[in-house]
């Protein structure tokens, strides 16, 4: 399916599925993803994920950006749950997407997406010349979406973010899918989510219902634009 096909797939309907590409079958078994599109794909907070798609599908995609990071001002914002459930959701919809965890403080998307223990992640990439890109992508999960955990978690990881291996990294992904989403460290923790952000060149902010501060998220996304981010929207998370 081309990007402008799954484009204008999106954009018929906010809530309903989007419809597979020619010549593409269902999985035949349930990807290991802990995703309520894949779980609970009626559900009210599969239906939330559907509607940032489209309005992603309408304001950013169509628009060629092909980056964005997923950033929150505060831990246990959802930061993760966002980043993996939109990426589920764009594959679904016949988007080339990668999910990249770049938050190499307190990593969770191998995890959640059940990567082998002993697959190397992004933080060894990064320290190492001679790795290759293929072999920290798992791209067998599911139709479209090609994931890239974490990996240990290293001592620096902020320079390693902010280093020209990381950089020609995020250079290569956008080349190679039709969209790349990075999750990333809470603002109140360190400034690797500024970082990676950067890089994508484009934000998008979550908070959480009843736990984030206002004020922080205005902060934060004072701190993406002077980092040169555009802030594409915000979401106020309460699953």
């Amino acid at each position: 399916m081309s990007m402008k096909m799954a484009l204008q797939e999106m954009e018929q309907g906010v809530g309903s599925p989007a419809p597979l590409a020619r010549g593409e079958t269902q999985y035949q078994t349930v990807p290991p993803i802990e995703s309520v599109m894949i779980h609970q794909p009626q559900s009210m907070e599969a239906e939330a994920i559907r509607a940032l798609r489209t309005r992603l599908a309408a304001q950013h995609l169509r628009e060629g950006r092909r980056s964005i990071a997923v950033c929150s001002a505060a831990a246990e914002s959802g930061c993760t749950y966002i980043a993996l459930n939109l990426a589920v959701a764009m594959a679904q919809a016949g988007v080339r997407v990668a999910l990249v965890d770049a938050n190499l403080r307190d990593p969770m998307v191998a995890d959640l997406c059940g990567l082998p223990l002993e697959m190397p992640g992004l933080a060894e990439y990064l320290t190492s010349d001679s790795m290759g890109m293929a072999e920290i992508v798992d791209a067998g999960l599911m139709p479209n979406l090609a994931v890239i955990g974490a990996g240990e978690v290293p001592a620096n990881p902020q320079e390693l973010l902010s280093g020209a291996r990381f950089r020609g990294l995020v250079d290569q992904l956008l080349r190679e899918y039709d969209l790349t989403i990075f999750d990333t460290a809470p603002a109140n923790v360190c400034s690797d989510g500024q970082k990676v952000a950067t890089m994508a060149g484009f934000s998008l902010i979550v908070s959480r219902k009843h736990k984030t501060y206002v004020e922080d998220v205005k902060t934060l996304a004072k701190q993406l634009r002077a980092d040169r981010s555009v802030v594409v929207g915000s979401i106020l998370n309460s699953f």
